[in-house]
């Protein structure tokens, strides 16, 4: 059996020896490989270089040691990217169209407004059935994809679609039922 499978095998039980040793051959690779996809951004780079390892070690027991590691982690890594660039779009349009709907001399009370904005959205959230709210923190929060909430969760990828609709219909009707409905256009491209 090749050194790498007898690792995963071992990892797959909770073996920490074996965790450190696929952390200490992939980090500098995939540390490498993440730094190219973002050109330099080195925060970011050890950002995910973390998180891989840390989705590695929550979801040892399903790795399958016959399958390429490294596959494994750089598709992780590309996903876990793929997410933050598409926050970072959402914010960027988020913020343009902010700019456009503030007028300068009343910045402070749009502020205020956004402000208590957000945290009826938190009530909102905290509203919702509790396998609807994981699901939706998950996704929005976390950045998780529907693959993956729905590995984690044990539910089927059509349900975690489900579950993210119904979520965002019900904030979008309890949000556009208190606020000017240009404002829930803008917060909601980020839900």
């Amino acid at each position: 059996m090749h050194e790498e499978q007898l690792h995963i095998r071992n990892l797959k039980n909770g073996d920490i020896t074996a965790f450190d040793y696929l952390y200490n051959k992939w980090s500098g690779k995939l540390y490498n490989f993440v730094m190219k996809m973002t050109t330099g951004e080195n925060y970011l780079a050890e950002e995910i270089v973390q998180q891989v390892f840390i989705k590695i070690w929550e979801n040892k027991s399903s790795l399958d040691p016959e399958k390429t590691f490294s596959t494994f982690i750089f598709t992780i890594a590309k996903n876990l990217l793929s997410n933050i660039h598409q926050k970072r779009i959402n914010e960027l349009l988020y913020q343009k169209n902010l700019i456009h709907y503030i007028p300068a001399e009343n910045t402070t009370e749009k502020e205020v407004e956004f402000r208590m904005l957000e945290e009826y959205i938190n009530t909102l959230i905290e509203q919702l059935p509790p396998a609807r709210k994981e699901v939706f923190v998950l996704s929005r929060r976390h950045l998780y994809s529907n693959k993956e909430i729905a590995k984690k969760l044990n539910i089927s990828e059509n349900t975690v679609e489900s579950q993210l609709r119904k979520a965002i219909s019900f904030l979008r009707k309890k949000i556009s039922q208190h606020y000017n409905y240009s404002i829930p256009l803008l917060v909601l491209c980020l839900l």
